[in-house]
Protein backbone atom coordinates (compact mmCIF):
# COMPACT_ATOMS: atom_id res chain seq x y z
CA UNK A 1 0.00 0.00 0.00
CA UNK A 2 1.49 3.18 -1.11
CA UNK A 3 0.28 6.61 0.48
CA UNK A 4 1.62 9.96 -1.26
CA UNK A 5 0.40 12.72 1.11
CA UNK A 6 0.63 16.57 0.08
CA UNK A 7 0.15 19.03 2.54
CA UNK A 8 -2.21 21.19 0.95
CA UNK A 9 -3.62 24.88 1.97
CA UNK A 10 -6.64 23.71 -0.29
CA UNK A 11 -7.57 20.68 -2.56
CA UNK A 12 -10.67 19.82 -4.68
CA UNK A 13 -11.03 17.11 -7.07
CA UNK A 14 -14.06 16.45 -9.64
CA UNK A 15 -15.65 14.47 -12.07
CA UNK A 16 -17.00 15.49 -15.55
CA UNK A 17 -17.18 19.35 -14.16
CA UNK A 18 -18.85 18.48 -10.91
CA UNK A 19 -16.77 19.13 -7.87
CA UNK A 20 -17.49 15.88 -5.80
CA UNK A 21 -14.37 16.70 -3.06
CA UNK A 22 -12.95 19.45 -1.29
CA UNK A 23 -10.79 19.96 1.60
CA UNK A 24 -9.40 23.42 3.22
CA UNK A 25 -5.84 22.81 5.27
CA UNK A 26 -5.06 19.27 5.41
CA UNK A 27 -3.27 16.55 3.34
CA UNK A 28 -3.91 15.48 0.00
CA UNK A 29 -3.78 11.87 -0.39
CA UNK A 30 -3.27 9.56 -3.14
CA UNK A 31 -3.48 6.09 -2.06
CA UNK A 32 -2.25 2.80 -4.49
CA UNK A 33 -3.43 -0.63 -3.47
CA UNK A 34 -2.31 -4.05 -4.74
CA UNK A 35 -3.57 -7.23 -3.96
CA UNK A 36 -1.64 -8.35 -1.19
CA UNK A 37 -2.60 -5.65 1.18
CA UNK A 38 -5.19 -5.84 4.06
CA UNK A 39 -7.58 -4.02 6.34
CA UNK A 40 -4.82 -4.82 9.13
CA UNK A 41 -2.18 -3.09 6.57
CA UNK A 42 -4.34 -0.53 5.90
CA UNK A 43 -5.24 0.13 9.71
CA UNK A 44 -1.30 0.87 10.17
CA UNK A 45 -1.33 2.84 7.33
CA UNK A 46 -3.98 5.27 8.27
CA UNK A 47 -2.45 5.43 11.77
CA UNK A 48 0.67 6.25 10.32
CA UNK A 49 -0.66 9.02 8.41
CA UNK A 50 -2.75 10.63 10.78
CA UNK A 51 -0.04 10.63 13.25
CA UNK A 52 2.47 12.17 11.05
CA UNK A 53 3.71 15.29 12.18
CA UNK A 54 3.67 17.80 9.67
CA UNK A 55 2.54 21.16 10.41
CA UNK A 56 4.24 23.96 11.66
CA UNK A 57 4.23 24.38 15.38
CA UNK A 58 4.39 27.87 17.29
CA UNK A 59 7.90 27.76 16.73
CA UNK A 60 8.25 27.12 12.94
CA UNK A 61 9.12 23.30 13.72
CA UNK A 62 7.17 20.50 11.65
CA UNK A 63 5.99 18.90 15.22
CA UNK A 64 2.16 18.71 14.75
CA UNK A 65 -0.54 16.03 13.31
CA UNK A 66 -3.47 16.68 11.52
CA UNK A 67 -5.48 16.26 14.34
CA UNK A 68 -3.60 18.85 16.36
CA UNK A 69 -4.35 22.05 13.08
CA UNK A 70 -8.03 20.41 13.50
CA UNK A 71 -6.90 19.42 9.34
CA UNK A 72 -9.14 17.99 6.76
CA UNK A 73 -7.96 14.72 4.28
CA UNK A 74 -8.82 14.41 0.49
CA UNK A 75 -8.35 11.01 -0.21
CA UNK A 76 -8.17 9.70 -4.18
CA UNK A 77 -7.52 6.21 -5.79
CA UNK A 78 -4.57 6.14 -7.62
CA UNK A 79 -3.48 3.05 -8.91
CA UNK A 80 -1.09 4.63 -11.15
CA UNK A 81 1.40 4.58 -7.93
CA UNK A 82 2.08 0.94 -8.57
CA UNK A 83 3.78 1.51 -12.26
CA UNK A 84 6.63 -0.60 -12.94
CA UNK A 85 8.75 1.74 -15.78
CA UNK A 86 11.95 -0.94 -15.61
CA UNK A 87 10.82 -2.27 -19.17
CA UNK A 88 10.41 -0.19 -22.26
CA UNK A 89 8.27 3.60 -21.90
CA UNK A 90 5.15 1.93 -21.12
CA UNK A 91 4.26 1.38 -18.07
CA UNK A 92 3.31 -1.76 -16.46
CA UNK A 93 0.09 -1.97 -14.07
CA UNK A 94 0.25 -5.03 -12.80
CA UNK A 95 1.03 -5.00 -9.35
CA UNK A 96 -1.85 -2.67 -8.80
CA UNK A 97 -5.24 -4.23 -6.86
CA UNK A 98 -7.74 -5.74 -8.93
CA UNK A 99 -10.77 -3.42 -9.14
CA UNK A 100 -13.24 -4.78 -6.67
CA UNK A 101 -10.63 -5.39 -4.20
CA UNK A 102 -9.20 -2.24 -4.35
CA UNK A 103 -12.44 0.18 -4.16
CA UNK A 104 -13.64 -2.42 -1.51
CA UNK A 105 -9.74 -1.44 0.80
CA UNK A 106 -10.13 2.68 -0.70
CA UNK A 107 -13.71 2.64 1.20
CA UNK A 108 -12.46 1.14 4.70
CA UNK A 109 -9.15 3.49 4.96
CA UNK A 110 -11.98 6.47 4.25
CA UNK A 111 -14.11 4.72 7.18
CA UNK A 112 -10.62 4.01 9.31
CA UNK A 113 -9.91 8.00 8.53
CA UNK A 114 -13.05 9.06 9.26
CA UNK A 115 -12.98 7.96 13.08
CA UNK A 116 -10.21 10.27 13.84
CA UNK A 117 -10.49 13.02 11.10
CA UNK A 118 -13.63 15.56 11.18
CA UNK A 119 -13.69 16.52 7.33
CA UNK A 120 -12.63 13.36 5.00
CA UNK A 121 -13.34 14.23 1.84
CA UNK A 122 -12.86 11.78 -1.18
CA UNK A 123 -12.66 10.83 -5.06
CA UNK A 124 -14.33 8.76 -7.23
CA UNK A 125 -12.84 5.17 -7.57
CA UNK A 126 -12.23 4.35 -11.45
CA UNK A 127 -13.32 7.71 -12.43
CA UNK A 128 -11.71 10.61 -14.60
CA UNK A 129 -10.74 13.01 -11.88
CA UNK A 130 -9.20 16.18 -12.11
CA UNK A 131 -7.39 17.31 -8.86
CA UNK A 132 -6.45 20.37 -7.92
CA UNK A 133 -4.29 21.59 -5.40
CA UNK A 134 -2.46 24.47 -3.54
CA UNK A 135 0.36 22.93 -1.92
CA UNK A 136 1.71 24.05 1.26
CA UNK A 137 5.30 24.20 1.34
CA UNK A 138 5.84 22.61 -0.58
CA UNK A 139 5.80 19.46 1.12
CA UNK A 140 5.20 15.83 -0.11
CA UNK A 141 5.49 12.56 1.69
CA UNK A 142 5.17 9.18 0.47
CA UNK A 143 4.29 6.19 2.68
CA UNK A 144 4.92 2.62 1.41
CA UNK A 145 4.33 -0.11 3.59
CA UNK A 146 6.56 -2.62 2.23
CA UNK A 147 9.53 0.35 3.34
CA UNK A 148 7.42 0.95 6.68
CA UNK A 149 6.27 -2.52 8.11
CA UNK A 150 8.77 -4.88 6.78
Amino acid sequence: MKFLIQRVTEASVSVENETVGKIGKGFLVFIGIEDADTEALADRMVKKLIDLRIFEDAEGKTNLNIESVEGELLLISQFTLYADCRKGNRPSFVKAGKPEMANALYEYIINKAKERVKVVEKGVFGGDMKVSLLNDGPFTVMLDSDELFT
